[in-house]
């Protein structure tokens, strides 16, 4: 897979920590000392709205023509609607009539599998792949829950892929829906709900954590043994930006220097599948990752999903 341009949309109205105190318990202090979150982008728009933005980005920085996109995913959990889908949205925004169009919902792991199955299509009989993550994610967070309205940003990424080197991947979930949902409109009264949340966010903070540790652990591990290679080969990490105790804790477990783990989330907070998206733009138009550089691409999400992708810029 080569990575041809790269796009991001970050709205904006920003939410800072000292905006929250006035609604919830709380303190600037006492988020940043929690999460390494200082400020987050609020939308007035929908997701396929900041999405379309992203995707022009990334076709103008791959300076190709638009017609030549023949293939759109959109990694999201928070879709303008039940159906059409938003890369469906974005392709008639942006007027990209030869394109097959279609969503991911992996939660924050969302944009690692659309990578996954881009990869596979690009070796059917696709030629170049828009791929974005985009979510809006303050439309389920209640804002008076300071267990989640503290961590969750809105905003877009996206870039421009066509085939190229192997890229190397793991990919793993496990069914669970009682430490981290967001009721829908599902009929099933078996889950095993705690909480009824009115269509908002729910998080067990505790038990996402731990899992959140190991699962990037084990998918960094992973991927490496897939592509033969060792941590020392590896040129920079872009993990799920959603906590910075969590990828600080990771890379202690591993002993891989914190500053190998490209960070944003002070300013952008967790963006769910726009987030790998976004930190892997801005890692790149600041120069912090070039060409030929090996690049390990980790998240982890609702599902539980979890997952990381290895490439070369």
């Amino acid at each position: 897979m080569k990575i041809l341009g790269y796009g991001k949309s970050l709205p904006n109205k920003i939410v800072s920590n000292d905006d929250l105190s006035k609604l919830v318990e709380t303190s600037d202090e006492w988020i940043i000392q929690r999460t390494g979150i200082r400020n987050r982008r609020i939308s007035d728009v929908n997701t396929s709205v900041l999405a379309s933005q992203a995707a022009l980005e990334a076709i103008n920085d791959a300076q190709i023509d638009k017609d030549d996109i023949d293939l759109i995913i959109c990694a999201t959990m928070t879709a303008d609607n039940a159906t059409p889908s938003v890369a469906c949205l974005v392709q008639k925004e942006l007027g990209l009539e030869n394109a097959t169009a279609f969503d991911i919902n992996g939660a924050c792991t969302g944009f690692i599998y659309a990578l996954k199955v881009v990869e596979g299509l690009l070796k059917l009989n696709h030629k170049k792949a828009l791929v974005i993550g985009s979510e809006v994610m303050s439309k389920v967070i209640d804002f008076t829950d300071r267990n989640t309205c503290i961590l969750f940003g809105d905003g877009a990424g996206a870039i421009v892929v066509e085939k190229g080197e192997d890229a190397y991947f793991f990919t793993k979930s496990k069914g669970n829906f009682d430490v981290l949902y967001a009721e829908g409109t599902s009929l099933n009264t078996d889950l095993d709900v705690k909480e009824i949340t009115g269509g908002f966010l729910y998080m067990d903070g505790r038990e996402v954590f731990k899992f959140a540790i190991r699962a990037m652990e084990e998918a960094i591990l992973k991927v490496l043994e897939e592509a033969n290679l060792t941590i020392d080969d590896i040129d920079m990490i872009i993990p799920h930006q959603a906590n910075q105790r969590i990828i600080s804790n990771v890379a202690k477990r591993m002993k891989i220097d914190e500053s190998k783990f490209f960070m944003n989330l002070e300013e952008y907070g967790n963006t769910s599948a726009a987030s790998v998206a976004i930190a892997l733009t801005e890692a790149k138009k600041q120069n912090v990752i070039k060409e030929k550089d090996k690049v390990i691409l980790v998240g982890f999400g609702a599902g539980l999903t979890w997952g990381s992708t290895l490439i070369e810029i």
